[in-house]
C-alpha cells in the first residue's frame, strides 16, 4: 500500500500506532497527497486486530532508533557538504550528467579525487573502479587482472544507483539502459551504462571548461539507417509464419508513392 513507510504519512501512522491508536479509518486519515486515492485500502490494510501492547513496545524502540539514526545522517550531509565546498564547480559539472545529481558527485568526488592526471585516459579509470568489460574466461574460470571482480564498492554502489537513475529518465543513458536490456541481462546493461557514465565523469573532470551535452534519447534511433530496423521487423514478422512486402509510403500523407504505384 505504501511504496515508503518512513515517509511523512508512514510515520505518521506508525507513531499514532506506538501511541495507541488502533481505529483503521483513523490512521487510514494521516495519508497525504497522492497516497489518499488509496483510503479504502490502506483501511483495510491498517486493521489492528492483531497489534498488541508488546508489538506497540517494539515498534516505539524502533521509531526511536530510526529517529537518531536520521538525526546522525544529517549532521554527517552537513559535514560533507561543508568538505565538498572547494569542488563545488565539479560537482555542479557532474550533477548534469543524467542519474548522476550531487550525492553521487559527492561520492565519485570522494573516491576518485579531481585530478585525472592520474588516469591518462577514461579506460584506465574505469579499469580502476573494476568497471571495465570482463575478464576473459576459460573452462568456468575467470582470467586477468581483474578475475576477482571486486572493484571500488563505494563508487561502484553510487554508479549503479546513477545507471539505474539515469534508465528511468527521457534521456540519451536511459534510452541507452532501455536498449541494451532487450538483448542482454538487466545487471550486465547497467554495467555497460555505468562505464559510460564514468567516462563522462572523467571528461568533464578533466576539462574545467567541459560541459555535459544530451543527445536525448532519440540518438542511437537518428543515427541508425531506415533499411536496418526494417530489416529485422520483417526477419521476425517472417519467423511468425508471415510474408512480408514493402512499399514506400509518403511519411506526409501516408499514401503509396509514385515508385510503388
Amino acid at each position: 500500500m505504501i511504496s515508503d513507510i518512513h515517509g511523512v504519512s508512514g510515520r505518521d501512522m506508525l507513531r499514532a500506532l506506538a501511541a495507541g491508536e488502533r481505529d483503521p479509518r483513523v490512521l487510514a486519515e494521516m495519508a497525504r497527497g497522492v497516497m489518499r486515492r488509496k483510503l479504502a485500502a490502506l483501511r483495510e490494510a491498517l486493521d489492528c486486530s492483531f497489534f498488541t501492547e508488546q508489538h506497540a513496545f517494539v515498534l516505539s524502540m524502533m521509531l526511536d532508533n530510526t529517529g537518531h539514526y536520521s538525526a546522525q545522517i544529517a549532521v554527517l550531509d552537513e559535514k560533507i557538504a561543508a568538505l565538498c565546498e572547494p569542488y563545488q564547480r565539479q560537482i555542479g559539472q557532474l550533477d548534469k550528467v543524467p542519474g548522476f545529481g550531487a550525492k553521487t558527485a559527492q561520492d565519485l568526488i570522494g573516491e576518485t579525487g579531481t585530478d585525472m592526471t592520474v588516469f591518462p585516459a577514461a579506460g584506465h579509470l574505469c579499469s580502476w573502479a573494476r568497471v571495465a568489460p570482463r575478464v576473459k574466461e576459460s573452462g568456468g574460470r575467470r582470467k586477468g587482472g581483474s578475475a576477482a571482480g571486486k572493484g571500488n564498492p563505494y563508487i561502484g554502489a553510487a554508479l549503479g544507483e546513477a545507471a539505474a537513475a539515469a534508465g528511468r529518465t527521457q534521456t540519451f543513458p536511459g534510452a541507452k539502459l532501455r536498449r541494451l536490456v532487450r538483448h542482454m541481462p538487466k545487471k550486465k546493461a547497467q554495467g555497460a551504462v555505468m562505464r559510460t557514465r564514468l567516462a563522462a565523469a572523467h571528461a568533464l573532470l578533466s576539462d574545467p571548461e567541459a560541459g555535459y551535452r544530451e543527445l536525448g534519447p532519440g540518438y542511437y534511433d537518428q543515427r541508425a539507417s531506415t533499411g536496418r530496423p526494417a530489416r529485422g521487423h520483417i526477419r521476425s514478422l517472417e519467423r511468425l509464419g508471415w510474408k512480408v512486402t514493402l512499399e514506400p509510403v509518403d511519411p506526409d500523407t501516408g499514401e503509396l508513392t509514385a515508385q510503388a504505384s
